[in-house]
């Protein structure tokens, strides 16, 4: 995961956003919760980048991997189990997890390494699921033509969906389902939107797909 050292230095700001815009927080978990919904019961499954833990808890993610030291250390307060690692090469064998969770995969060095790694440590019919902001819509757009001003967006690359699904089509991942979410800009949105199915207005998009 890029930019290791900003998110070790900067834990209390990437904190203070959650608290800043508390309703685009909820936004973008209810709307991954829906793919959640589908998961069977009594499986296991790991974040991958859980940061400090804010998806990774209300989410019921019991384990997963974050890079950065200090964000480990927020998530393991909040009782998870934090392995250090990177997307790019997930240090665990193969076929070990039911579902793998991925968030704000603007972050990431590849993002075509770290599904080939989720693709490997999934059982068969594992679901991979992805958040992330689609550089097409708003929101994303921001970001982008002020990423030299930010701390954690400076060096990140936006995807859009037409990239991601073939990324993911092409590793072998199938069903692919989408929602969506933040229909607005950023500053604007004052409550929890519910997730809207597909893709094309909400800046914040789900896909789910199933390891065949």
């Amino acid at each position: 995961m890029a930019q290791i050292e900003q998110f070790n230095s900067y834990v209390d700001e990437y904190e203070k956003w959650y608290e800043d815009y508390p309703e685009v927080y909820q936004s973008e978990l209810e709307a991954i919760k829906e793919h959640f919904k589908r998961l069977p019961e009594n499986i296991r499954g790991i974040e991958v980048g859980l940061g400090t833990g804010r998806f990774a808890k209300p989410l019921g993610i019991k384990e997963g991997i974050e890079p950065a030291k200090e964000m480990a250390r927020k998530a393991t307060k909040r009782g998870i189990e934090v392995v250090k690692g990177i997307a790019e090469n997930l240090p665990y064998g193969d076929i070990q997890f039911d579902f793998v969770l991925f968030v704000t995969i603007c972050h990431l060095d590849s993002l075509e390494q770290s599904i080939k790694q989720a693709y490997r440590v999934l059982k068969p019919k594992g679901s991979l699921i992805i958040g992330f902001l689609d550089k097409d819509q708003s929101i994303a757009r921001e970001y982008k033509e002020r990423k030299h001003r930010s701390i954690f967006f400076r060096n990140s690359r936006f995807y859009g969906i037409k990239h991601v699904k073939d990324l993911l089509e092409g590793e072998g991942f199938r069903e692919l389902e989408f929602n969506q979410t933040l229909f607005g800009d950023i500053n604007e949105i004052n409550y929890i939107q519910p997730p809207k199915p597909g893709y094309g207005e909400g800046s914040f998009v789900v896909v789910s797909a199933i390891k065949k």
